[in-house]
């Protein structure tokens, strides 16, 4: 028998070079047996180093610097995407019974999206003729009330007593002027400031509820598999609870429409239906809402007779008052299963320390504290 060469020799067959292993040993060569092909590794960094810890400190500390820049810079924004998951996760459960119906998840989100459209689109309905024609009245009416006052002897008394032409006539000068037409520009663009908001609010929640179970599927990915089911249960059970929560707001609204609807037609005010959507429009908005439909139906009450205006205004005092402190914490605690106590104060701490949005999500986060303190927290000390 005939010995074969070594593997590290080479060798003078030409039929041997050819070979595929021949040739893959020739261009791995030697360094690729050697463990440490670049070099011996240097002494790992001493982890207590003053420069080291300081380094990773400053970095730590620009790095945190420019998160809470980019977020106070994007915070308007952050604002309008997190109201509009809110909406998504409470217009949700009006898309899974849809879904129920045998309707694909698409038509659904569309019918969903058109009905808040059509609430929004019949409030601004309601709300602009009312304000057109009053105010045409009152450019019309108003050359008849300015001669019925400056024939009236006590208009004319306070005129010259106080000396009112004068007075008017300094105060409209250059620079009155220039701030009028600042808060008219100023005006202008806080209107449309709105009018964008309120679209992006609505095209995000459109998108969200398009695809809120692939958001969901991929939230629920990243907790360990091990408590994957556990989590999945919880989030739902908190999601069930704000869909909850948007129909006792919607509860609520409606009733104070109602409320405004019978009040307008005991004092004839004209457009009774067109106040009453008014007010359970703005009645959907946290904090301010109540108090701007208020205010809509205490001027054309005005408008009406300062009779009617003023029963308008103790009307709604009266109301918001009792919807505050009576309607809404029991409409709560039977919707979202929230005790009065907790709704009330939920409400108030959420308006002081976050405005709208704050008392967005206040009931909601008690009622999530609440399961979560009942499922985890308190079955974990239990154990102990």
């Amino acid at each position: 028998m005939s010995e074969k060469p070594p593997a590290d020799q080479p060798t003078d067959d030409p039929a041997a070079a050819d070979k595929p292993e021949a040739r893959e040993s020739e261009a791995k060569g030697p360094a690729d047996d050697d463990p440490t092909p670049f070099g011996e590794p240097g002494v790992p960094l001493n982890r207590r180093s003053p420069f080291l810890f300081g380094f990773l400190f400053g970095l730590g500390a620009i790095l945190a610097y420019a998160i809470f820049l980019g977020v106070r810079n994007a915070a308007s924004i952050l604002v309008l995407i997190f109201i509009a998951l809110f909406l998504a996760i409470g217009l949700n459960p009006a898309v899974r019974r849809l879904r129920k119906w045998g309707l694909p998840r698409g038509a659904a989100v569309a019918i969903v999206a058109l009905s808040v459209v059509g609430l929004l689109a019949g409030g601004l309905v309601a709300l602009i003729p009312p304000l057109i024609t009053q105010t045409t009245e009152l450019i019309n009416n108003a050359p008849d009330t300015i001669d019925s006052l400056r024939r009236s002897e006590t208009v004319n008394e306070l005129v010259q007593r106080y000396d009112i032409v004068n007075k008017v006539q300094s105060a409209i000068n250059a620079g009155t002027v220039g701030n009028a037409v600042g808060g008219v520009v100023g005006g202008a663009k806080l209107l449309f400031g709105t009018i964008f908001n309120v679209l992006t609010v609505l095209v995000l929640t459109i998108y969200f509820m398009a695809a809120f179970e692939r958001i969901k599927e991929a939230g629920y990915s990243l907790v360990p598999s091990s408590r994957r089911d556990r989590v999945r249960l919880l989030t739902d059970e908190i999601l069930t609870k704000v869909g909850a929560y948007m129909v006792g707001a919607l509860a609520i609204a409606i009733l104070a429409g109602l409320s405004t609807f019978a009040l307008a037609l005991a004092l004839g005010l004209a457009y009774p239906f067109a106040l009453a959507v008014v007010v359970a429009v703005f009645d959907l908005i946290p904090q301010i809402g109540a108090t701007l439909g208020a205010v809509i139906v205490s001027l054309v009450g005005l408008a009406s007779s300062v009779t009617d205006g003023i029963v308008c205004i103790v009307f709604f005092v009266v109301y918001q008052q009792v919807e505050n402190y009576l309607i809404y914490p029991n409409v709560m605690r039977r919707s979202v299963k929230v005790s009065d106590v907790a709704a009330l104060v939920a409400a108030l701490v959420g308006v002081g320390l976050f405005g709208v949005v704050g008392a967005l999500v206040a009931i909601p986060m008690v009622a999530a504290i609440q399961l979560i303190m009942r499922e985890v927290l308190q079955p974990a000390q239990a154990q102990r």
